[in-house]
This record gives C-alpha cells, sequence and structure tokens, in this order.
C-alpha cells in the first residue's frame, strides 16, 4: 500500500518542536531568529523566497567570484587578519576537505590529533592521504581531550619527516583552546603549514576575554562554521587563508570540486550578514552571552553532584589547554549517578530544556549571541530538580572508558574505503582491518577508521559500548554485533 503523499513529518517535526517553546542552550548562535543579523531580518520580511535566486548577472559565481561574493569575501578576510577568505555553503566539512585535498597526494602523510572531527576523515579518503594520529592532553578528573603537546609534535615530525602538515583542532566541542603559537613555530621552521579545525571559534575575535584565534597564532589555514557562534544560518562557514601555504589556487579549485554547483544565495547573504552584524555589534552581543555564562557557571558549581569544567581544571595540561572558550558549559553529571545522555533526556522531556549536547558524563551548554537568562535559569531550575528528584541512589556508577589508544594503520582510508569489505562478528573482528568508522557521537572522535587493524582494546571498548547503548555512527550495523572488514 503506498504511502499518504499528504503527510508532511519532517515539517510537522519542525512545528511540534517550536510549539514546545523550549530554552535553547545550542547552536546555531541566532536561536531562532533572536539574534540573527537585521539585514536578515529585513530580508525575511520582504519574503525571502524572493532571494532564494541563482548566478544571475550581477549576483556573481561564488566558484569564479569577481563582483558581490568577492567583495563579500574580502570584507570578511579583513575582518579576520586573512589574506584570503571562501565563502562555503557546505559546511565546515567541505572547508576541511578541501585542505586536506589541497594539501596532500595520495600516500603523503598528514599528522593529525586522534580527537579530529569525523569529517575529516571524508578529507583522507578524497586525498589518499595516510593519517599519523597524535595522542591529546586529557583533562584530569573530566577526562577530555585537549590539544597535543608541543615535544609530541616535535617528536612526530622527526619520526615523519616528509609529512605535509598538521591540522589541529581549536577549540575542541567542550571549549578547550590550547596553544598554537608553539606548534605553528615547529610547523614554520620546517616549512610546513599549521591546518585548524576552528569549528566552534568563528566569535574568538571579537572579545578580548575569549582564547585568541587561530590565525592570530601563526596558523596557516582555518575553517570555521559562521553558524555556531557566528549568527549565521545553519551549513554557512568560511576558510581563511594566512598566506600561501597550502596553495590559495590549490584550495579554490579542491572547493570548485567539492561544493554544490547550486549554491544557496540565501547561505551566502546570511554570512555576509553575520559579518557585518560581528564587525559592529559582536562585543556588545558577546560581553552579554560571557556574563550569562558566568552567571551559570556560578549557579550550576552549587547544585549538589555536578561539577562545572573551569580554567582551575586545565592547569595540569599546560600548553596543551592553556584557555577555555567560557561560552561552552561544560557540566559532569557523573556525581548524580547519572550519563551525560540520561541527564539530556531527562533535560528535554521533563522540562524542555535543549542542551547542545551529551556524552556518557557530561553535558555541553552553550551561551551564544541569541541565548537569554530565562534560558540559563531554566536550566538551572531543571538541573536542580533532577539532582533532588531523579539523581540515582547508587552513585557509584563505572565510567565508560574512552577510546583506547589508535589502532595501527594497515592501510589509507582510501584504500580501506575502495576495498572489499564484509562483516564479521565483533568478538572475531580481531586482528582485521576495519573498512568503516566507528564513533560515539557525540562528540564524535573516532574508536576505529577505516585500514585500522582492530585490536583486543577496540573490541573491549566496543562491546561496553554496546552494553550501555551508545550511539554510534559510521558502521554499517549500528548494534556493534559486526563490523565491517576488509576481505
Amino acid at each position: 500500500m503506498l504511502p499518504d503523499q499528504e503527510q508532511l513529518p519532517l515539517l510537522a517535526a519542525l512545528v511540534r518542536h517550536c510549539r514546545t517553546n523550549p530554552a535553547r542552550l545550542h547552536v546555531p548562535a541566532h536561536r531562532q531568529g533572536r539574534a540573527v543579523p537585521a539585514a536578515l531580518t529585513d530580508l525575511a520580511e520582504k519574503n525571502i523566497f524572493r532571494f532564494d535566486l541563482t548566478e544571475l548577472p550581477g549576483l556573481d559565481d561564488l566558484h569564479h567570484p569577481q563582483g558581490a561574493i568577492a567583495a563579500a569575501q574580502q570584507l570578511a578576510a579583513a575582518l579576520y587578519g586573512a589574506g584570503r577568505t571562501f565563502f562555503l555553503v557546505n559546511g565546515t566539512t567541505c572547508g576541511l576537505q578541501a585542505l586536506l585535498l589541497a594539501l596532500c597526494r595520495p600516500g603523503e602523510e598528514i599528522l593529525l590529533p586522534r580527537n579530529v572531527h569525523r569529517s575529516v576523515l571524508g578529507g583522507l579518503v578524497l586525498s589518499g592521504a595516510r593519517p599519523v594520529y597524535l595522542p591529546p592532553v586529557v583533562i584530569k578528573d573530566f577526562g577530555l581531550a585537549a590539544g597535543v603537546r608541543e615535544d609530541t609534535l616535535a617528536a612526530a615530525l622527526a619520526r615523519h619527516p616528509r609529512a605535509r602538515g598538521y591540522l589541529a583542532v581549536y577549540p575542541t566541542y567542550y571549549g578547550l583552546a590550547p596553544d598554537l603559537t608553539g606548534p605553528a613555530a615547529v610547523l614554520h621552521r620546517l616549512d610546513k603549514p599549521l591546518l585548524v579545525d576552528e569549528a566552534h571559534g568563528a566569535h574568538l575575535p571579537f572579545h578580548p576575554a575569549l582564547p585568541p584565534p587561530a590565525l592570530a597564532q601563526g596558523a596557516d589555514a582555518s575553517v570555521q562554521s559562521v553558524h555556531k557562534l557566528g549568527g549565521s544560518l545553519t551549513q554557512s562557514s568560511w576558510l581563511h587563508l594566512g598566506g600561501a601555504r597550502p596553495d590559495p589556487a590549490r584550495v579554490a579549485a579542491a572547493l570548485r570540486l567539492l561544493q554544490t554547483s547550486s549554491p544557496s544565495y540565501i547561505l551566502l547573504a546570511s554570512l555576509d550578514a553575520a559579518r557585518r552584524q560581528l564587525a559592529l555589534d559582536g562585543r556588545r552581543l558577546l560581553e552579554r552571552a560571557l556574563t550569562l555564562a558566568r552567571d551559570l557557571r556560578r549557579e550550576l558549581a552549587r547544585i549538589p553532584g555536578l561539577a562545572v569544567l573551569d580554567e582551575e581544571h586545565l592547569a595540569g595540561a599546560g600548553a596543551a589547554a592553556a584557555r577555555l572558550d567560557p561560552t561552552r558549559v561544560v557540566i559532569s553529571v557523573h556525581g548524580l549517578g547519572l550519563t551525560g545522555y540520561q541527564a539530556a533526556r531527562l533535560l528535554a522531556e521533563k522540562h524542555r530544556v535543549m542542551v547542545e549536547m551529551a556524552d556518557y558524563r557530561h553535558l555541553v551548554a552553550v551561551t551564544g549571541l541569541g541565548t537569554t537568562a530565562e534560558d540559563c535559569r531554566a536550566l538551572v531550575r531543571a538541573l536542580r530538580e533532577i539532582s533532588r528528584r531523579d539523581a540515582a541512589a547508587d552513585r557509584s556508577r563505572s565510567v565508560c572508558p574512552g577510546p583506547p589508544d589508535a589502532p595501527p594503520v594497515r592501510l589509507t582510508p582510501r584504500q580501506a574505503w575502495f576495498a572489499p569489505a564484509r562483516p564479521v562478528p565483533l568478538e572475531q573482528a580481531a586482528g582485521l582491518v576495519a573498512a568503516e568508522t566507528v564513533a560515539v557521537y557525540p562528540p564524535g572522535i573516532p574508536a576505529l577508521c577505516p585500514g585500522e587493524e582492530i585490536t583486543p582494546e577496540i573490541i573491549e571498548y566496543l562491546s561496553i559500548v554496546r552494553r550501555h547503548g551508545l550511539p554510534v555512527q559510521g558502521p554499517a550495523d549500528g548494534t556493534l554485533q559486526t563490523l565491517r572488514v576488509v576481505s
């Protein structure tokens, strides 16, 4: 029987969600229009569908900009101190993949922290590069990955002198912002570039209380999700180049290959409008967001069973976790005997409070450009109630361990991606080569990547993930009963 084509399941779900009017402590930063740039509000009031256009005379061409788009990109570059800025309508994912495709040829090595976002895997498959993963420092008491130590990077470069460069994560999903000046100096002495996944850092240049942006610390390229904390529409990002590394012409060519040939002018216009708002009003908007975050931290720290990540927790990590972005409020609920997933579900279902993400141990709330004081008060009230009513009687819940050290790389991700593959039971996969990614999501840090050997430690870890029912992305079998391996 054919389904009823009068249904609108996705639109209906969006309408239902908006009707509940939840507290919103998540991205995008504009908070459903509350802090959307004024220019976009004007567009919407004039019927935004009028501006859903294509490459017409006078509107320029994203893939060969010479007019309005070129001028908008130049303004963004000037604001961020970049040599050149590219607008992206396929998200930061596209920008990161373009950098890898521009820099690396098949078989060439690239240094990466293990906590790179899963989008980087696509860049490795497309470029054929061979990843060399470096272990990040872990923040004691919270178990969160920060940056890679400078001496770790220097030693890796000595072992892999032909590596093309290093891709850093700055700041992390948890707001940890390692020092980049040391790694930049190490790389530049060897004439190698520092690339930065700065997805969560579009707001950093606009308030002195925030960590310094990547370009200001010597990064050669960075990609920022402007929609996350900059006020543009979801899926819009930009890529900054500091100079001639990697080759701007190759980056532009990679973007022409990867980006849609039908870019949304509404997304492009939202980048232009967000740039102006940040330039003219960013300091005021961020001052308000930082005040809300400071007050929120203080109130949450008073609730029994909660611990809130603060800069005092970074002392033991040194330059690998030099600063914390205060707009990211990381809350450990371990002392309540709950997982972060359970706490997030209680917040959403019982209290109509939506946070940015949860992992096994933490919640992450974001105070962005449009966050309200009532959003923050709602989160405090809800967590106070959860602490009082829903905390587990037995608070000795064991912590799900983080992924073990990266296993040996037997094939490049590209080789594994294209190799014949078959499913095998998880318990029988030891010694075989993975043909797929497995990452607990969020935060999306891979436990296993295509081309890596499946070790007994990986099997033990994934068995725990399966037992706890944690959400995973990447594997064909989301239950983790089987893994796909190279035949």
